[in-house]
């Protein structure tokens, strides 16, 4: 059974608290998402360092931090390669008041933006559906903090998610690791 996000993002607080990082869970997540959706080399631990250019200046982290921050890469890199779209952002739950949703909301794309810019510096050489989707999140990390919290909010705030939710897919689409599905092999078999 999956970990629900509160307790993921209870869990990485703690941890970047006890180690004296000044991010936020959702902060964290948006980078790793970015530099994933980038095309990030996903070797053997050689997405951590942009990440901790991110989150921590590039030190080093502590042991139990690092543990959590692994894990969570191996989940958000699988479910951002599911055919399914199983994907969804690291941000508090429904429970929580809306104006706290659309603040995380904001610094999770703030975040996803710089981890996407340090994988693809040249952003401007995307497909022209690519870029208007970064601008579009632009806008979005960009968001006013003042939320009524009514329905007609609420239903924006979702409708605003799923577009983040879609806009990180498409970049990992365009920009991420090709399995080379598409391409035709060529086969050294002769019929």
């Amino acid at each position: 059974m999956a970990t629900p996000p509160s307790l993921k993002i209870e869990k990485l607080l703690g941890a970047l608290e006890a180690a004296e990082i000044g991010q936020h869970p959702v902060e964290v997540h948006g980078a790793m998402v970015g530099l994933i959706a980038g095309g990030v080399e996903q070797g053997r631990g050689a997405w951590l360092k942009p990440l901790l250019e991110l989150m921590n200046d590039g030190q080093s982290i502590p042991a139990e931090l690092q543990a959590l921050v692994e894990e969570l890469f191996v989940d958000t890199q699988a479910r951002l390669g599911e055919i399914d779209f199983g994907f969804m952002p690291l941000l508090p739950e429904e429970e929580e008041p809306l104006c706290d949703r659309v603040e995380a909301l904001s610094l999770w794309v703030q975040s996803f933006l710089a981890g996407l810019a340090i994988i693809q510096p040249g952003l401007n050489q995307a497909s022209e559906d690519v870029r208007e989707v970064i601008a579009d999140l632009a806008a979005v990390a960009q968001v006013e903090i003042d939320v009524v919290d009514d329905e007609e909010s609420e239903t924006a705030y979702v409708e605003i998610l799923e577009f983040v939710r879609m806009a990180a897919i498409h970049c990992y689409q365009e920009f991420g690791p090709q399995d080379g599905g598409g391409a035709i092999q060529p086969s050294n078999n002769l019929h």
